[in-house]
């Protein structure tokens, strides 16, 4: 019976091995990054998409989501991670909680401000998200929508590729009519490229191609 249990253990070893991912850090962007050969999407936090703006305290757009995978990279860039798998997400990367040098990466970034704890997913990252918050460190400082409202927002069509372009093209039963921000319809008007629809960055530039302003 020794025997058996003794085969049985060393048969569970790889298994229990595998479960562990470690390997070089490069980062994607502030809540993703790959550990060797492995993408990982890190547990219970939530940063700004890399075409995601964010707004200074002046008013001036910020882009915020290559700012804060920036700070991410030159913290944790090219270092040795150890990660435990939890879970894999719905585009199948590896949900895990990464070290570095004995530093949990979701603790840090979220500390440091570069991303936002994701309480949804678990409140492992709380404390660190509202001693961020009450000393305007990182994103704190700035106007910033939530991450997951942004994703939903941009995949209605309604946050332009380029922050600097933000005049809707629209095209509807009236015709190619141009909306631009504080008009009553701005913001909900989506805008589908594949039915033709498109960014403008100026009035001038929208009327050029055969748009017509909006009347309110």
């Amino acid at each position: 019976m020794l025997r058996v249990c003794s085969a049985l253990v060393l048969a569970m070893l790889p298994v229990f091995a595998q479960a562990d991912i470690a390997g070089t850090v490069r980062v994607i962007d502030a809540d993703t990054v790959d550990v060797g050969a492995t993408r990982v999407r890190l547990h219970a936090i939530d940063a700004p998409e890399q075409d995601q703006s964010c707004t200074t305290e002046h008013g001036l757009p910020f882009a915020c989501g290559q700012w804060a995978s920036a700070q991410v990279a030159a913290r944790f860039g090219g270092q040795h991670a150890t990660c435990e798998r939890l879970d894999t997400d719905r585009h199948g990367r590896t949900v895990a909680k990464c070290t570095v040098n004995g530093v949990d990466m979701g603790a840090e970034i979220v500390s440091q401000g570069w991303a936002f704890a994701y309480r949804r997913y678990g409140m492992d990252y709380d404390l660190e998200e509202k001693a961020a918050y009450v000393t305007d460190r990182g994103l704190h400082g700035f106007r910033v929508q939530s991450p997951a409202q942004f994703r939903v927002t941009r995949a209605k069509g309604r946050i332009p590729p380029d922050p600097r372009c933000r005049i809707k093209g629209n095209i509807s039963a009236n015709g190619q009519i141009f909306h631009v921000p504080g008009q009553e319809f701005y913001e909900r008007t989506g805008i589908n490229e594949a039915r033709g629809e498109r960014w403008f960055c100026s009035e001038a530039q929208a009327r050029k191609a055969g748009w017509r302003a909006a009347r309110r």
